[in-house]
């Protein structure tokens, strides 16, 4: 089992913790990385995006001019696509982007994000993570504490206080063990979890 040092929210080491090699151990699968990527993007698409093709505009029923001798090009509609007002050649229509993983895939593939922030040296562990108000420059002294900028905490339960304080800080986002993707585990520099939090998931994940 891989051993991580513990800190708590001034920095200072207080302990170590043995990680379960299942999900921090795992094979890392790039194929199953990127598909859970592709797929959370593409899900995040409204697919409302809608334009008229040329059958769908108003007007153009009648020939603007006859087929010859007028000096002008052949027309058959003034909602032909050349002409201002007409219709779009491949108009985009309402569509459903979606892509599904099954459920082992998106295990697979998150333990592979995992295994791969820990392989980094980009996984922080806190003996807690606890806030007596929302006051966002204290949240800032303890990321300065651990030496974290851009950072993904994850939380085992909800807490108004450290999400509402973490709120207004443009690189850190604060998820819940069950919430957590792997778009976000590699988009943020550093995952922050708690003892806790790991506790979670490998329960969750292992």
């Amino acid at each position: 089992m891989a051993t991580v040092s513990v800190l708590n929210m001034a920095g200072s080491e207080v302990g170590t913790m043995e990680l379960n090699d299942t999900v921090f151990a795992a094979p890392i699968n790039e194929h199953l990385v990127h598909m859970a990527v592709v797929a959370q993007l593409a899900n995040k698409r409204q697919g409302t995006q809608s334009a008229k093709t040329r059958a769908e505009v108003r007007g153009g029923g009648k020939k603007p001019w006859r087929q010859k001798e007028t000096g002008h090009a052949r027309q058959g509609s003034i909602r032909a696509p050349q002409w201002t007002g007409g219709g779009v050649v491949f108009a985009p229509k309402p569509r459903d982007y979606s892509i599904r993983m099954n459920k082992k895939e998106k295990k697979a593939a998150l333990r592979s994000a995992l295994t791969s922030r820990l392989e980094e040296k980009k996984l922080v562990v806190l003996d807690e993570l606890k806030m007596d108000e929302i006051k966002t420059k204290r949240f800032v002294e303890v990321m300065n504490n651990i030496k974290v900028s851009k950072a993904l905490v994850v939380m085992d339960a909800k807490d108004e206080n450290v999400i509402l304080s973490a709120r207004n800080i443009p690189d850190v986002k604060t998820a819940l063990v069950n919430s957590i993707n792997v778009y976000d585990i590699l988009k943020y520099d550093t995952l922050v979890v708690t003892k806790a939090s790991v506790a979670a998931i490998e329960e969750v994940y292992a």
